[in-house]
């Protein structure tokens, strides 16, 4: 049985700390009101003639719009910045809960294909699932609070927005309401997050059964299961990618989207196994987990690397090549103004796991593959936050407190949750048909 150690559950409780701390410093420091934002925007423009010197200044005066475009510009800058704590929150709360989500998936494949070579690694992916109850629970929150208009991530939700004859009409969001309004949203949230958690605690339910079964009825019962949910969650995740992503930018679509989230969350939850797996074996568990099966691991994390870029060239080639006007603001948006984080993902994501582990030996070296897991990882929560920032922060973006802090508060609450998951069973499963072979596993 695995034991919590008190240094890690510590470690745990002060990122939570600290995290909590720092996301309410971002929300008590955002501006209250426009009048704030107007003083913040004088401010800046007062910097830049100072820095620019005369030609500063005359090219202020000449490019000086008119005091209605000046107040809705302040308007717009003061939502950006509210938002800019509730993004921070999202990001992060979105990122670690899909991370649990592609170990789910990962799991219920591995099952339905009656894989030989991971039985042994069960119980690490059941105990990283367990986040998936609490990562629900806040998400879910935090779409209630965004339908009761909290803030203005989803510029869809906005007063008046399908309205004929309101200042805030758009044509567009109003002829996509019968699926974009929030009863309909919200209720497909909650079947989705639901029926994510029911496989998760069922199928684990059944795995420990099965170690104190004298037939396979379990095991059976588990495949069939496993079976449902790969048809039900690759249905949900196209759609949730839709409605929790791509609708923050309602004007945009892509009909690639949900491949193209997958493969982003799917390689976390790979990279996520392997470093819960090679941290256990650092202090001796998992005795049965050899070379070979963390090989496995980090040809997937390369394999779907790989993946992964195909879907972001794919999808960033044609809609830049066809130059359409209304789907290429997209990509214009975060190569102007999100440079350093827009190509980043693409170097974190892509060229760093092939230098890492394109070479055999390399798969196998844990220190190589700790790094690459990490860099892994970050360039996917880059890869969530230039989905999801540029669209409800927009040109005020930085990363600050509120990012820092809401990374540490998920990390924090991701650790405590999935070490303590377990410590309540052991980490072997005893029964599980294939279990000799996956300790004997060897290429």
């Amino acid at each position: 049985m695995y034991t919590f150690s008190s240094k890690l559950k510590t470690f745990s409780f002060v990122l939570m700390l600290v995290g909590v701390l720092g996301i309410g410093y971002g929300f008590l420091t955002t501006p209250k009101s426009i009048q704030d934002v107007e003083t913040i925007l004088k401010a800046e423009e007062a910097k830049e003639i100072k820095e620019g010197g005369l030609a500063a200044k005359v090219a202020h005066e000449a490019a000086k719009p008119d005091v209605k475009e000046e107040a809705e510009h302040a308007e717009h800058v003061f939502h950006q910045l509210q938002n800019k704590p509730w993004a921070a929150l999202y990001v992060a709360c979105i990122f670690f809960m899909l991370i649990t989500m592609g170990v789910l998936a990962f799991y219920g494949i591995q099952q339905v294909a009656q894989a030989g070579w991971s039985p042994v690694l069960f119980r690490v992916m059941q105990g990283i699932t367990a986040y998936l109850v609490p990562g629900s629970l806040i998400f879910f929150v935090i779409l209630l609070l965004s339908g009761m208009h909290f803030n203005h991530l989803f510029a869809w939700m906005a007063e008046g927005i399908t309205t004929k004859g309101s200042p805030n009409y758009d044509h567009m969001i109003a002829g996509k309401s019968g699926y974009l309004n929030f009863p309909f949203w919200i209720i497909r949230a909650a079947i989705f997050l639901g029926g994510w958690n029911l496989y998760r605690y069922l199928s684990r339910k059944n795995c420990l059964a099965q170690d104190e079964a004298s037939d396979n009825t379990y095991y059976k019962k588990n495949f069939k299961m496993s079976a449902a949910f790969l048809v039900f969650f690759i249905v949900s995740e196209s759609i949730m990618s839709w409605d929790w992503i791509m609708s923050l930018d309602p004007h945009w679509f892509s009909t690639l989207f949900g491949w193209y989230v997958f493969a982003s969350f799917f390689v976390s939850g790979i990279t996520t196994i392997q470093l819960v797996t090679l941290y256990l074996k650092s202090k001796g568990y998992l005795e049965n987990v050899n070379s070979s099966h963390i090989h496995d691991l980090s040809k997937f994390m390369f394999g779907i690397s790989v993946f992964w870029t195909y879907l972001w060239f794919s999808q960033f080639m044609l809609i830049w090549y066809a130059n359409i006007p209304e789907e290429v603001t997209y990509f214009k948006m975060r190569i102007d103004h999100f440079t350093i984080p827009f190509w980043g993902a693409f170097v974190m994501n892509f060229i760093i796991p092939i230098l890492l582990l394109i070479n055999t030996d390399f798969k196998r070296i844990y220190w190589i593959i700790v790094m690459a897991g990490c860099i892994i990882l970050f360039g996917h929560y880059v890869d969530f936050f230039n989905m999801i920032t540029p669209a409800t922060v927009g040109e005020q973006w930085f990363i600050g407190i509120p990012e820092i802090a809401s990374v540490l508060f998920f990390l924090g609450l991701f650790i405590f949750v999935v070490f303590s998951a377990l410590t309540k069973a052991p980490l072997l499963p005893k029964r599980n048909p294939f279990i000799e072979e996956s300790k004997h596993f060897h290429y």
